[in-house]
């Protein structure tokens, strides 16, 4: 099994379709997505379109939660099944589709990983103004935090990788942020309770995506359209 890790598709899955014929991957090999995968956003026939053409590929898909997505706990169908030694969320009808829980952690390539999903939403005024999807769980609530927290004391503190859409607040892209927004009126409540995991937490590589550019901070690597190999 090979697992491989690439950043927010969007529902555009051109380049990971090539990817997966590239490198010849078949189910047993695990295609990590950081959040925004882009099939629980409309709802209805279009998120099921989206999902057909993700499932037709080869590997199986552990996807991050983002902020451009429903939860899958607040979708029907979806429900809670063992994978990976943790606790991840699937349809029925498409089996290949996993949706990681916040605070699990999973066992991928012999290492110990952490899943956490969320980030706010900076174009949440237009996409509610336009009549666009926009989720009031799109960010870890405090129930959410205590259940990560609780997993990380049960684990000593000590994992392998940490998977997450944001980042801990010191490794903000500053660099790549969209010019026009007020970043004094962006939420950064789940970067800043990242920023304090992060300070407590003995970990070797740490990926996220959501910011749409790739950079390496220290042992933290933001995601687009690269992809990495997890070894």
């Amino acid at each position: 099994m090979a697992v491989y890790i690439t950043g927010d598709t969007h529902r555009r899955f051109v380049r990971v379709r090539n990817f997966c014929k590239k490198m010849g991957l078949t189910r047993d090999d695990v295609v990590v997505i950081l959040g925004d995968v882009g099939v629980n956003y409309f709802g209805g026939s279009r998120d099921v379109e989206a999902k057909h053409q993700l499932a037709r590929l080869a590997p199986t898909f552990l996807c991050i939660h983002g902020n451009h997505e429903e939860r899958p706990y607040n979708c029907p169908d979806y429900h809670e099944v063992t994978a990976f030694g943790g606790t991840v969320y699937v349809e029925d009808r498409f089996p290949s589709l996993l949706f990681a829980k916040d605070g699990e952690l999973y066992n991928l390539a012999g290492k110990r990983c952490l899943a956490v999903g969320g980030a706010y939403s900076i174009d949440k005024m237009r996409r509610v103004s336009q009549g666009f999807g926009w989720f009031a769980s799109e960010q870890p609530d405090d129930a959410m935090k205590a259940q990560v927290e609780a997993a990380l004391d049960n684990a000593n503190w000590q994992v392998d990788v940490v998977f997450s859409h944001t980042v801990p607040v010191k490794y903000e892209p500053v660099e790549f942020f969209l010019p026009g927004v007020n970043q004094e009126l962006v939420d950064k409540s789940t970067e800043r309770w990242l920023g304090m995991l992060e300070e407590r937490l003995d970990y070797q590589q740490w990926f996220a995506g959501h910011y749409h550019c790739e950079k390496r901070v220290d042992k933290l690597r933001i995601m687009f359209e690269d992809w990495a190999l997890l070894d």
